[in-house]
């Protein structure tokens, strides 16, 4: 990345912004090198870095078609099917079950045979 310009944290010129304050404005780096650098010093650790791209040289974010949406959607869905049962579970799996929490924490009173789960003892 060579000499960059580093500009401390809040203090950069107008005309630069992070990725995240560019997606703000409707915009993308658009292939675009890092123009500078925002540095944050934290103690006894390493400074947090924020890479800076030029507004001016930033192009329009892209539109969604209809192709990307249906394969947004078909991703998600994928993210919210069980494995181990095959149904939409109505959230995102969380990685680290990797199965609905029916599946992963089966009840053992409903799994009893000649139980209806409704009697108490």
């Amino acid at each position: 990345m060579g000499a960059l310009p580093v500009f401390r944290w809040r203090l950069a010129p107008d005309g630069y912004a992070t990725r995240r304050q560019l997606r703000a404005r409707g915009l993308r780096p658009g292939g675009q090198e890092v123009a500078a650098q925002l540095k944050r010093s934290r103690r006894r650790r390493e400074p947090l870095v924020a890479y800076l791209y030029m507004v001016d040289l930033a192009k329009p974010v892209r539109p969604m078609t209809p192709a990307r949406w249906a394969a947004l959607a078909k991703a998600n869905s994928a993210r919210r099917t069980c494995p181990a049962c095959r149904r939409d579970a109505g959230y995102v799996i969380p990685a680290s079950l990797g199965m609905c929490v029916p599946c992963a924490y089966p009840d053992p009173d409903l799994s009893a045979p000649g139980s209806t789960g409704t009697e108490t003892p």
